[in-house]
């Protein structure tokens, strides 16, 4: 079983850059698509970005897109979220997620496995 978890989260001004990693504990990921998702207080978690096992692929939430890059290094088993021109609403516990099947890249609603999250907080 693959253990995911994340890091870098912290407490930023709005308009700051911050960058998110996953890593693994045991089980390589490399094969597999990645993704992060978030949680707000009081909201339902919701799909932030995806990228393929190749990293050839990626996804992105409309309201990150063009301030948000997801991406991987396979050798080390690491994904990062490069988040820039942070805003308050961007405040959430962030997690690290694995889709479900190898050497695919799948919808937003296939990923299994999940980190623990690392809290983001952006202040105006």
């Amino acid at each position: 079983q693959v253990q995911l978890f994340e890091s870098g989260g912290g407490l930023v001004q709005a308009g700051a850059s911050m960058r998110l990693s996953c890593t693994t504990s045991g089980r390589t990921f490399s094969s597999y698509g990645m993704g992060w998702f978030r949680q707000a207080p009081g909201k339902e978690r919701e799909f932030v970005a995806g990228i393929s096992w190749s990293g050839a692929r990626t996804d992105y939430a409309d309201s990150v897109k063009g301030r948000f890059t997801i991406s991987r290094v396979n050798v080390n088993d690491t994904v990062w979220l490069q988040m820039n021109s942070l805003k308050p609403e961007d405040t959430a516990v962030y997690l690290c997620a694995k889709q479900g099947r190898p050497y695919r890249f799948e919808g937003r609603d296939s990923y299994e496995t999940w980190g623990q999250g690392t809290q983001v907080s952006v202040s105006s």
